[in-house]
Protein backbone atom coordinates (compact mmCIF):
# COMPACT_ATOMS: atom_id res chain seq x y z
CA UNK A 1 0.00 0.00 0.00
CA UNK A 2 1.81 3.16 -1.20
CA UNK A 3 -0.14 5.84 0.68
CA UNK A 4 2.22 6.47 3.61
CA UNK A 5 5.15 6.41 1.17
CA UNK A 6 3.54 9.34 -0.67
CA UNK A 7 2.37 11.26 2.40
CA UNK A 8 -1.20 9.94 2.67
CA UNK A 9 -3.03 7.23 4.60
CA UNK A 10 -5.08 4.34 3.20
CA UNK A 11 -8.67 5.33 2.51
CA UNK A 12 -11.86 3.46 1.56
CA UNK A 13 -11.51 1.50 4.79
CA UNK A 14 -7.88 0.54 4.22
CA UNK A 15 -6.70 1.79 7.62
CA UNK A 16 -9.88 0.65 9.42
CA UNK A 17 -10.80 -2.72 7.92
CA UNK A 18 -7.32 -4.15 7.37
CA UNK A 19 -6.29 -4.20 11.07
CA UNK A 20 -9.58 -5.91 11.91
CA UNK A 21 -9.08 -8.40 9.07
CA UNK A 22 -5.45 -9.45 9.56
CA UNK A 23 -4.55 -8.11 13.00
CA UNK A 24 -2.39 -5.21 14.16
CA UNK A 25 1.04 -6.70 13.48
CA UNK A 26 0.33 -7.61 9.88
CA UNK A 27 -1.57 -4.36 9.30
CA UNK A 28 1.44 -2.35 10.47
CA UNK A 29 3.60 -4.43 8.13
CA UNK A 30 1.40 -3.70 5.12
CA UNK A 31 0.46 -0.07 5.85
CA UNK A 32 3.66 1.19 7.48
CA UNK A 33 6.74 -1.02 7.13
CA UNK A 34 6.32 -1.89 3.45
CA UNK A 35 5.58 1.74 2.58
CA UNK A 36 8.55 3.10 4.51
CA UNK A 37 10.85 0.50 2.94
CA UNK A 38 10.80 2.37 -0.38
CA UNK A 39 7.24 1.26 -1.04
CA UNK A 40 7.87 -2.50 -1.05
CA UNK A 41 5.12 -4.14 -3.10
CA UNK A 42 3.28 -7.27 -2.00
CA UNK A 43 3.23 -10.26 -4.29
CA UNK A 44 0.06 -12.35 -4.52
CA UNK A 45 1.56 -15.14 -2.40
CA UNK A 46 2.53 -12.59 0.27
CA UNK A 47 -1.01 -11.18 0.34
CA UNK A 48 -2.36 -14.72 0.76
CA UNK A 49 0.07 -15.48 3.58
CA UNK A 50 -0.86 -12.28 5.41
CA UNK A 51 -4.57 -12.96 5.03
CA UNK A 52 -5.25 -9.88 2.89
CA UNK A 53 -6.84 -12.19 0.30
CA UNK A 54 -8.51 -15.58 0.76
CA UNK A 55 -7.44 -17.28 -2.47
CA UNK A 56 -4.93 -16.87 -5.29
CA UNK A 57 -5.35 -18.36 -8.77
CA UNK A 58 -3.10 -18.63 -11.82
CA UNK A 59 -3.84 -16.39 -14.85
CA UNK A 60 -4.65 -19.32 -17.16
CA UNK A 61 -7.87 -20.26 -15.36
CA UNK A 62 -8.34 -17.23 -13.13
CA UNK A 63 -11.89 -16.41 -14.23
CA UNK A 64 -13.23 -19.94 -13.97
CA UNK A 65 -11.70 -20.58 -10.55
CA UNK A 66 -12.77 -17.19 -9.23
CA UNK A 67 -16.38 -17.83 -10.21
CA UNK A 68 -16.24 -21.31 -8.69
CA UNK A 69 -14.73 -19.90 -5.47
CA UNK A 70 -17.45 -17.24 -5.20
CA UNK A 71 -20.14 -19.85 -5.87
CA UNK A 72 -18.74 -22.09 -3.12
CA UNK A 73 -18.85 -19.18 -0.66
CA UNK A 74 -22.43 -18.33 -1.58
CA UNK A 75 -23.59 -21.93 -1.37
CA UNK A 76 -21.95 -22.40 2.01
CA UNK A 77 -19.80 -25.32 0.90
CA UNK A 78 -16.70 -23.21 1.59
CA UNK A 79 -16.51 -21.13 4.73
CA UNK A 80 -13.98 -18.44 5.57
CA UNK A 81 -13.28 -18.10 9.26
CA UNK A 82 -12.50 -14.61 10.55
CA UNK A 83 -10.63 -13.99 13.77
CA UNK A 84 -11.62 -11.26 16.21
CA UNK A 85 -8.47 -9.20 16.82
CA UNK A 86 -10.05 -6.67 19.19
CA UNK A 87 -8.50 -8.37 22.22
CA UNK A 88 -5.21 -9.32 20.54
CA UNK A 89 -2.35 -8.57 22.97
CA UNK A 90 -0.09 -7.42 20.10
CA UNK A 91 -1.72 -4.02 19.49
CA UNK A 92 0.73 -2.01 21.59
CA UNK A 93 3.85 -3.78 20.34
CA UNK A 94 2.71 -3.52 16.71
CA UNK A 95 2.11 0.21 17.02
CA UNK A 96 5.49 0.62 18.71
CA UNK A 97 7.13 -1.20 15.81
CA UNK A 98 5.48 1.17 13.34
CA UNK A 99 6.51 4.21 15.35
CA UNK A 100 10.12 3.00 15.55
CA UNK A 101 10.21 2.43 11.78
CA UNK A 102 8.97 5.97 11.09
CA UNK A 103 11.47 7.38 13.61
CA UNK A 104 14.34 5.59 11.86
CA UNK A 105 13.20 6.46 8.34
CA UNK A 106 12.86 10.18 9.02
CA UNK A 107 15.60 10.68 11.59
CA UNK A 108 13.19 11.31 14.45
CA UNK A 109 11.08 13.92 12.64
CA UNK A 110 7.36 13.92 13.41
CA UNK A 111 5.67 13.60 9.99
CA UNK A 112 1.91 13.72 9.65
CA UNK A 113 1.31 10.76 7.34
CA UNK A 114 2.99 7.97 9.36
CA UNK A 115 1.74 9.43 12.64
CA UNK A 116 -1.85 9.61 11.35
CA UNK A 117 -1.67 6.10 9.88
CA UNK A 118 -0.69 4.71 13.27
CA UNK A 119 -3.48 6.67 14.95
CA UNK A 120 -6.02 5.17 12.51
CA UNK A 121 -4.67 1.65 13.05
CA UNK A 122 -4.89 2.11 16.83
CA UNK A 123 -8.45 3.43 16.57
CA UNK A 124 -9.47 0.41 14.45
CA UNK A 125 -9.26 -1.74 17.58
CA UNK A 126 -12.47 -0.23 18.98
CA UNK A 127 -13.91 1.94 16.20
CA UNK A 128 -17.08 1.03 14.38
CA UNK A 129 -16.67 0.80 10.63
CA UNK A 130 -18.52 4.07 10.14
CA UNK A 131 -16.42 5.93 12.70
CA UNK A 132 -13.25 4.54 11.15
CA UNK A 133 -14.30 5.64 7.66
CA UNK A 134 -15.08 9.14 8.94
CA UNK A 135 -11.65 9.35 10.59
CA UNK A 136 -9.98 8.26 7.35
CA UNK A 137 -11.92 10.89 5.35
CA UNK A 138 -10.86 13.65 7.72
CA UNK A 139 -7.24 12.53 7.68
CA UNK A 140 -7.19 12.44 3.89
CA UNK A 141 -8.75 15.90 3.68
CA UNK A 142 -6.04 17.29 5.95
CA UNK A 143 -3.14 15.52 4.23
CA UNK A 144 -4.29 16.27 0.68
CA UNK A 145 -3.95 20.01 1.33
CA UNK A 146 -0.43 19.70 2.75
CA UNK A 147 2.90 20.72 1.25
CA UNK A 148 4.66 17.43 2.13
CA UNK A 149 2.13 15.49 0.03
CA UNK A 150 2.52 17.84 -2.93
CA UNK A 151 6.31 17.59 -2.64
CA UNK A 152 6.13 13.79 -2.45
CA UNK A 153 3.95 13.59 -5.56
CA UNK A 154 6.34 15.94 -7.36
CA UNK A 155 9.28 13.75 -6.30
CA UNK A 156 7.53 10.52 -7.31
CA UNK A 157 6.60 11.86 -10.76
CA UNK A 158 10.08 13.31 -11.23
CA UNK A 159 11.75 9.97 -10.46
CA UNK A 160 9.43 8.07 -12.80
CA UNK A 161 9.96 10.57 -15.62
CA UNK A 162 13.75 10.71 -15.33
CA UNK A 163 14.02 6.93 -15.28
CA UNK A 164 12.75 7.00 -18.87
CA UNK A 165 14.26 10.22 -20.21
CA UNK A 166 17.67 11.71 -19.40
CA UNK A 167 17.70 15.50 -19.63
CA UNK A 168 20.13 16.69 -22.32
CA UNK A 169 21.03 13.22 -23.61
CA UNK A 170 22.21 13.03 -27.23
CA UNK A 171 20.31 10.85 -29.71
CA UNK A 172 20.58 7.22 -28.73
CA UNK A 173 21.62 6.15 -32.24
CA UNK A 174 24.96 7.84 -31.61
CA UNK A 175 25.82 5.32 -28.89
CA UNK A 176 28.51 2.78 -29.76
CA UNK A 177 28.09 -0.90 -29.04
CA UNK A 178 29.78 -2.12 -25.86
CA UNK A 179 30.91 -5.75 -26.13
CA UNK A 180 33.84 -5.72 -23.71
CA UNK A 181 34.35 -3.63 -20.57
CA UNK A 182 37.43 -2.80 -18.54
CA UNK A 183 37.58 -1.84 -14.85
CA UNK A 184 40.83 -0.28 -13.64
CA UNK A 185 41.35 -1.26 -10.03
CA UNK A 186 40.30 -4.29 -8.02
CA UNK A 187 39.46 -2.75 -4.66
CA UNK A 188 35.98 -2.76 -3.15
CA UNK A 189 34.52 0.02 -5.32
CA UNK A 190 36.08 -1.36 -8.51
CA UNK A 191 34.88 -4.87 -7.66
CA UNK A 192 31.35 -3.58 -7.06
CA UNK A 193 31.49 -1.92 -10.49
CA UNK A 194 32.70 -5.13 -12.13
CA UNK A 195 29.86 -7.09 -10.54
CA UNK A 196 27.25 -4.57 -11.65
CA UNK A 197 28.65 -4.46 -15.18
CA UNK A 198 28.87 -8.21 -15.72
CA UNK A 199 25.40 -8.83 -14.26
CA UNK A 200 23.72 -6.30 -16.50
CA UNK A 201 25.82 -6.12 -19.67
CA UNK A 202 26.60 -9.86 -19.71
CA UNK A 203 29.81 -9.26 -21.64
CA UNK A 204 33.49 -9.88 -20.80
CA UNK A 205 34.73 -7.69 -17.93
CA UNK A 206 38.49 -7.40 -17.36
CA UNK A 207 40.06 -5.97 -14.20
CA UNK A 208 43.60 -4.90 -13.36
CA UNK A 209 45.53 -3.81 -10.30
CA UNK A 210 49.16 -3.14 -9.42
CA UNK A 211 49.88 -6.87 -9.02
CA UNK A 212 48.27 -10.18 -9.90
CA UNK A 213 47.38 -10.98 -6.29
CA UNK A 214 45.23 -7.86 -5.97
CA UNK A 215 43.60 -8.47 -9.36
CA UNK A 216 42.80 -12.07 -8.39
CA UNK A 217 41.31 -10.87 -5.11
CA UNK A 218 38.94 -8.52 -6.97
CA UNK A 219 37.84 -11.27 -9.36
CA UNK A 220 37.32 -13.67 -6.44
CA UNK A 221 35.11 -11.08 -4.71
CA UNK A 222 32.91 -10.78 -7.80
CA UNK A 223 32.57 -14.55 -8.10
CA UNK A 224 31.80 -14.89 -4.38
CA UNK A 225 29.01 -12.30 -4.72
CA UNK A 226 27.54 -14.21 -7.66
CA UNK A 227 27.55 -17.37 -5.53
CA UNK A 228 25.71 -15.49 -2.76
CA UNK A 229 22.98 -14.63 -5.26
CA UNK A 230 22.66 -18.33 -6.08
CA UNK A 231 22.36 -19.19 -2.38
CA UNK A 232 19.64 -16.55 -2.00
CA UNK A 233 17.84 -18.08 -5.01
CA UNK A 234 18.12 -14.80 -6.91
CA UNK A 235 20.14 -16.42 -9.69
CA UNK A 236 20.53 -19.93 -11.05
CA UNK A 237 23.81 -21.75 -10.64
CA UNK A 238 24.11 -21.98 -14.42
CA UNK A 239 23.65 -18.22 -14.89
CA UNK A 240 26.19 -17.47 -12.14
CA UNK A 241 28.72 -19.82 -13.74
CA UNK A 242 28.28 -18.11 -17.11
CA UNK A 243 28.78 -14.66 -15.60
CA UNK A 244 31.75 -15.77 -13.49
CA UNK A 245 33.41 -17.04 -16.67
CA UNK A 246 33.20 -13.56 -18.16
CA UNK A 247 35.28 -11.91 -15.40
CA UNK A 248 39.06 -12.00 -15.46
CA UNK A 249 41.93 -10.09 -13.86
CA UNK A 250 45.53 -9.23 -14.60
CA UNK A 251 48.38 -6.94 -13.62
CA UNK A 252 48.96 -6.26 -17.32
CA UNK A 253 46.93 -3.37 -18.78
CA UNK A 254 47.23 -4.87 -22.27
CA UNK A 255 44.11 -6.91 -21.46
CA UNK A 256 42.12 -3.71 -22.11
CA UNK A 257 42.80 -4.11 -25.82
CA UNK A 258 39.47 -4.59 -27.56
CA UNK A 259 37.47 -2.89 -24.80
CA UNK A 260 34.70 -0.52 -25.85
CA UNK A 261 34.28 1.05 -22.39
CA UNK A 262 36.84 1.33 -19.59
CA UNK A 263 36.09 2.85 -16.17
CA UNK A 264 38.73 3.68 -13.60
CA UNK A 265 38.21 3.43 -9.84
CA UNK A 266 41.75 3.98 -8.56
CA UNK A 267 43.03 6.27 -5.79
CA UNK A 268 41.70 9.85 -5.96
CA UNK A 269 44.90 11.51 -7.13
CA UNK A 270 44.74 13.60 -10.31
CA UNK A 271 48.27 12.86 -11.50
CA UNK A 272 47.68 9.11 -11.20
CA UNK A 273 44.50 9.29 -13.25
CA UNK A 274 46.19 11.47 -15.91
CA UNK A 275 49.02 8.97 -16.23
CA UNK A 276 46.53 6.10 -16.37
CA UNK A 277 44.43 7.59 -19.17
CA UNK A 278 47.52 8.36 -21.27
CA UNK A 279 48.68 4.75 -20.89
CA UNK A 280 45.23 3.40 -21.74
CA UNK A 281 45.06 5.55 -24.86
CA UNK A 282 48.00 3.62 -26.28
CA UNK A 283 46.16 0.31 -25.73
CA UNK A 284 42.49 0.84 -26.64
CA UNK A 285 40.92 2.04 -29.87
CA UNK A 286 40.23 5.78 -30.45
CA UNK A 287 36.51 5.05 -30.07
CA UNK A 288 36.77 3.34 -26.68
CA UNK A 289 35.10 5.42 -23.96
CA UNK A 290 37.36 6.20 -21.00
CA UNK A 291 35.25 6.87 -17.92
CA UNK A 292 36.17 7.94 -14.41
CA UNK A 293 34.31 7.24 -11.19
CA UNK A 294 35.89 10.26 -9.49
CA UNK A 295 33.70 11.98 -6.93
CA UNK A 296 35.28 15.43 -7.02
CA UNK A 297 38.32 15.74 -9.30
CA UNK A 298 38.26 17.56 -12.65
CA UNK A 299 37.45 15.15 -15.46
CA UNK A 300 38.78 17.62 -18.03
CA UNK A 301 42.14 17.85 -16.29
CA UNK A 302 42.36 14.05 -16.43
CA UNK A 303 42.24 14.28 -20.24
CA UNK A 304 45.04 16.88 -20.46
CA UNK A 305 47.59 15.93 -23.10
CA UNK A 306 45.51 13.10 -24.55
CA UNK A 307 45.17 12.58 -28.31
CA UNK A 308 41.42 11.93 -28.02
CA UNK A 309 40.07 13.87 -25.02
CA UNK A 310 36.60 13.75 -26.53
CA UNK A 311 36.19 10.12 -25.36
CA UNK A 312 36.69 10.95 -21.67
CA UNK A 313 33.61 11.27 -19.43
CA UNK A 314 32.71 11.32 -15.75
CA UNK A 315 30.70 8.27 -14.68
CA UNK A 316 30.11 8.72 -10.96
CA UNK A 317 28.34 6.00 -8.94
CA UNK A 318 27.29 6.15 -5.32
CA UNK A 319 28.12 3.59 -2.65
CA UNK A 320 26.86 0.87 -2.40
CA UNK A 321 26.90 0.67 -6.19
CA UNK A 322 24.22 -1.99 -6.54
CA UNK A 323 21.76 -0.16 -4.26
CA UNK A 324 22.10 3.57 -4.95
CA UNK A 325 20.14 4.39 -8.11
CA UNK A 326 21.81 7.63 -9.23
CA UNK A 327 24.55 7.91 -11.83
CA UNK A 328 26.11 11.32 -12.53
CA UNK A 329 27.47 11.62 -16.08
CA UNK A 330 29.85 14.57 -16.33
CA UNK A 331 30.73 16.09 -19.71
CA UNK A 332 33.91 18.07 -20.20
CA UNK A 333 34.24 20.81 -22.81
CA UNK A 334 35.74 18.14 -25.09
CA UNK A 335 33.39 15.19 -24.46
CA UNK A 336 31.53 14.48 -27.70
CA UNK A 337 27.95 13.34 -28.23
CA UNK A 338 28.93 9.78 -29.19
CA UNK A 339 30.79 9.33 -25.90
CA UNK A 340 27.93 10.82 -23.90
CA UNK A 341 25.34 8.72 -25.74
CA UNK A 342 27.38 5.57 -25.09
CA UNK A 343 27.66 6.44 -21.40
CA UNK A 344 23.90 6.99 -21.18
CA UNK A 345 23.21 3.69 -22.95
CA UNK A 346 25.50 1.83 -20.54
CA UNK A 347 23.76 3.56 -17.62
CA UNK A 348 20.36 2.48 -18.93
CA UNK A 349 21.54 -1.10 -19.19
CA UNK A 350 22.78 -0.84 -15.59
CA UNK A 351 19.23 0.30 -14.62
CA UNK A 352 20.47 3.59 -13.19
CA UNK A 353 18.68 6.93 -13.03
CA UNK A 354 20.99 9.46 -14.68
CA UNK A 355 21.68 13.15 -14.90
CA UNK A 356 24.10 14.76 -17.31
CA UNK A 357 26.02 17.57 -15.66
CA UNK A 358 28.84 19.91 -16.47
CA UNK A 359 32.30 18.82 -15.36
CA UNK A 360 32.37 20.95 -12.21
CA UNK A 361 33.92 20.26 -8.78
CA UNK A 362 31.84 17.74 -6.84
CA UNK A 363 29.31 17.50 -9.68
CA UNK A 364 25.90 17.84 -7.95
CA UNK A 365 25.45 15.59 -4.91
CA UNK A 366 28.91 15.88 -3.36
CA UNK A 367 29.00 19.63 -3.93
CA UNK A 368 25.74 20.16 -2.07
CA UNK A 369 26.36 17.54 0.62
CA UNK A 370 29.85 18.85 1.35
CA UNK A 371 28.61 22.43 1.65
CA UNK A 372 25.77 21.26 3.91
CA UNK A 373 27.97 19.08 6.14
CA UNK A 374 30.62 21.79 6.23
CA UNK A 375 28.22 24.17 7.96
CA UNK A 376 27.63 21.57 10.68
CA UNK A 377 31.31 20.83 11.26
CA UNK A 378 32.08 24.57 11.18
CA UNK A 379 29.50 25.14 13.92
CA UNK A 380 31.19 22.47 16.05
CA UNK A 381 34.63 23.94 15.39
CA UNK A 382 33.29 27.32 16.49
CA UNK A 383 32.23 25.93 19.85
CA UNK A 384 28.73 24.52 19.33
CA UNK A 385 28.02 21.38 21.33
CA UNK A 386 28.30 18.44 18.84
CA UNK A 387 24.91 17.00 19.87
CA UNK A 388 23.27 20.40 19.25
CA UNK A 389 24.87 20.82 15.83
CA UNK A 390 24.29 17.25 14.70
CA UNK A 391 20.64 17.19 15.76
CA UNK A 392 19.77 20.67 14.50
CA UNK A 393 18.19 19.29 11.31
CA UNK A 394 16.25 16.41 12.90
CA UNK A 395 12.83 18.05 12.50
CA UNK A 396 13.27 18.24 8.72
CA UNK A 397 13.30 14.48 8.31
CA UNK A 398 16.69 13.61 6.79
CA UNK A 399 17.32 9.83 7.03
CA UNK A 400 20.51 10.33 9.03
CA UNK A 401 22.28 13.16 10.79
CA UNK A 402 25.41 14.78 9.31
CA UNK A 403 27.76 12.95 11.68
CA UNK A 404 25.98 9.64 11.06
CA UNK A 405 26.53 10.25 7.34
CA UNK A 406 30.16 11.05 8.06
CA UNK A 407 30.54 7.60 9.60
CA UNK A 408 29.09 6.03 6.47
CA UNK A 409 31.20 8.03 4.01
CA UNK A 410 34.35 8.04 6.12
CA UNK A 411 36.25 11.11 7.36
CA UNK A 412 39.09 10.50 4.89
CA UNK A 413 36.81 10.65 1.85
CA UNK A 414 34.84 13.60 3.26
CA UNK A 415 38.04 15.54 3.97
CA UNK A 416 39.46 14.82 0.50
CA UNK A 417 36.28 16.08 -1.19
CA UNK A 418 36.21 19.18 1.05
CA UNK A 419 39.86 19.95 0.23
CA UNK A 420 39.19 19.56 -3.49
CA UNK A 421 36.17 21.85 -3.36
CA UNK A 422 38.03 24.35 -1.18
CA UNK A 423 40.81 24.49 -3.75
CA UNK A 424 38.44 24.89 -6.70
CA UNK A 425 35.46 26.79 -5.30
CA UNK A 426 36.99 28.91 -2.58
CA UNK A 427 36.81 29.57 1.16
CA UNK A 428 33.09 28.87 1.60
CA UNK A 429 34.26 25.24 1.61
CA UNK A 430 36.29 25.48 4.79
CA UNK A 431 38.65 22.76 5.96
CA UNK A 432 37.61 21.55 9.41
CA UNK A 433 40.50 21.15 11.87
CA UNK A 434 38.38 18.57 13.71
CA UNK A 435 38.05 16.53 10.50
CA UNK A 436 41.77 16.83 9.84
CA UNK A 437 42.51 15.57 13.34
CA UNK A 438 40.13 12.60 12.96
CA UNK A 439 41.82 11.57 9.73
CA UNK A 440 45.31 12.02 11.19
CA UNK A 441 44.47 9.93 14.27
CA UNK A 442 42.55 7.29 12.31
CA UNK A 443 39.22 7.95 14.03
CA UNK A 444 36.62 6.74 11.53
CA UNK A 445 33.28 7.44 13.21
CA UNK A 446 31.74 10.09 15.41
CA UNK A 447 29.41 7.56 17.03
CA UNK A 448 30.07 4.12 18.49
CA UNK A 449 27.68 1.34 19.39
CA UNK A 450 27.98 -0.26 22.81
CA UNK A 451 27.65 -3.95 23.63
CA UNK A 452 24.01 -3.35 24.58
CA UNK A 453 23.28 -1.75 21.19
CA UNK A 454 23.06 1.84 22.44
CA UNK A 455 24.73 4.50 20.30
CA UNK A 456 26.80 7.27 21.88
CA UNK A 457 29.39 9.83 20.87
CA UNK A 458 32.85 8.35 20.27
CA UNK A 459 35.17 9.61 23.07
CA UNK A 460 38.09 9.49 20.63
CA UNK A 461 36.25 11.86 18.27
CA UNK A 462 35.13 14.19 21.09
CA UNK A 463 38.73 14.52 22.26
CA UNK A 464 39.77 15.82 18.83
CA UNK A 465 37.16 18.58 18.50
CA UNK A 466 38.60 22.01 17.81
CA UNK A 467 36.82 23.97 20.54
CA UNK A 468 35.99 27.53 19.51
CA UNK A 469 34.36 30.21 21.63
CA UNK A 470 31.37 31.26 19.49
CA UNK A 471 28.71 28.53 19.87
CA UNK A 472 25.42 28.58 17.95
CA UNK A 473 21.93 27.49 18.88
CA UNK A 474 20.24 24.61 17.04
CA UNK A 475 18.07 27.10 15.17
CA UNK A 476 21.12 29.08 14.06
CA UNK A 477 22.86 25.91 12.85
CA UNK A 478 19.77 24.86 10.90
CA UNK A 479 19.40 28.31 9.35
CA UNK A 480 23.01 28.50 8.19
CA UNK A 481 22.90 24.99 6.71
CA UNK A 482 19.69 25.68 4.76
CA UNK A 483 20.98 29.05 3.60
CA UNK A 484 24.16 27.37 2.38
CA UNK A 485 22.15 24.81 0.40
CA UNK A 486 20.05 27.54 -1.22
CA UNK A 487 23.12 29.61 -2.07
CA UNK A 488 25.05 26.69 -3.55
CA UNK A 489 22.09 25.39 -5.57
CA UNK A 490 21.54 28.86 -7.09
CA UNK A 491 25.24 29.09 -7.98
CA UNK A 492 25.10 25.66 -9.65
CA UNK A 493 22.16 26.69 -11.81
CA UNK A 494 23.81 30.00 -12.71
CA UNK A 495 27.02 28.17 -13.66
CA UNK A 496 25.12 25.64 -15.79
CA UNK A 497 26.22 22.60 -13.78
CA UNK A 498 22.71 21.33 -14.53
CA UNK A 499 19.97 23.01 -16.53
CA UNK A 500 16.97 22.77 -14.22
CA UNK A 501 16.14 22.82 -10.49
CA UNK A 502 14.40 19.47 -10.97
CA UNK A 503 17.73 17.82 -11.77
CA UNK A 504 19.15 19.02 -8.44
CA UNK A 505 16.09 17.61 -6.65
CA UNK A 506 16.48 14.30 -8.50
CA UNK A 507 20.13 14.06 -7.44
CA UNK A 508 19.38 14.63 -3.77
CA UNK A 509 16.51 12.12 -3.85
CA UNK A 510 18.40 9.36 -5.66
CA UNK A 511 22.03 10.08 -4.74
CA UNK A 512 21.76 11.36 -1.17
CA UNK A 513 18.58 9.49 -0.19
CA UNK A 514 16.88 12.70 0.95
CA UNK A 515 13.18 12.20 1.64
CA UNK A 516 10.24 12.50 -0.72
CA UNK A 517 8.37 14.98 1.48
CA UNK A 518 11.13 17.54 0.86
CA UNK A 519 10.80 17.05 -2.89
CA UNK A 520 14.58 16.60 -2.94
CA UNK A 521 15.43 19.88 -1.22
CA UNK A 522 14.54 22.88 -3.39
CA UNK A 523 10.74 22.70 -2.84
CA UNK A 524 11.39 22.77 0.91
CA UNK A 525 13.68 25.79 0.55
CA UNK A 526 10.94 27.49 -1.51
CA UNK A 527 8.07 26.86 0.89
CA UNK A 528 10.05 27.94 3.95
CA UNK A 529 11.10 31.20 2.28
CA UNK A 530 14.82 30.38 2.40
CA UNK A 531 15.22 30.53 -1.40
CA UNK A 532 13.91 34.09 -1.70
CA UNK A 533 15.77 35.24 1.40
CA UNK A 534 19.08 34.02 -0.04
CA UNK A 535 18.78 34.90 -3.73
CA UNK A 536 15.59 36.91 -4.10
CA UNK A 537 13.84 34.21 -6.13
CA UNK A 538 12.26 30.77 -5.84
CA UNK A 539 13.64 27.68 -7.51
CA UNK A 540 10.18 26.48 -8.55
CA UNK A 541 7.06 28.41 -9.53
CA UNK A 542 4.36 28.67 -6.80
CA UNK A 543 2.24 25.53 -6.80
CA UNK A 544 5.09 23.28 -7.99
CA UNK A 545 5.70 20.70 -5.26
CA UNK A 546 3.59 22.80 -2.87
CA UNK A 547 0.03 23.98 -2.28
CA UNK A 548 -0.70 27.12 -4.34
CA UNK A 549 -1.48 29.87 -1.87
Amino acid sequence: MPEVFLGLVPGWGGATILPKLIGPEKAVQVIMLNALNNNTMMKAKDALGLGVVDAVFEPADFLEKSVAFAAAILSGSTKIERKDYSSDPAWDSALATGKAAAHKKFGGADLAAPRTALELIAAAKTNTRGAGFDAEDQALADLTMSDPLRASLYAFNLIQKKKKKVEGAPKSNLARKVNKVGVVGAGLMASQLALLLVRNLKCPVVMTDIDQERADKGVAWVKAELQKLVEKKRMSAEAAARLAGLVSGSADKSIYAGCDFVIEAIFEELSLKQELFKSLEAIVSPECVLATNTSSLSVEKMSTGMKNPERVVGFHFFNPVAVMPLLEIARTSHTDDATTATAVEVGKNLKKTMIICKDAPGFVVNRLLTRFMGEITDAVDEGTDPSVADNAMRSIGFPMSPFELLGLVGPGVALHVAETLHENLGPRYRISPTMQAMVKEGVKTFYVKGDDGTVSANPAALALIHKGSTPSTAEEVSDRALHALAEEARMMLDEGVVKTPAEIDLCMLMGAGWPMHLGGILPYLDRTGVSEKVSGQRFHAPGIASVLK
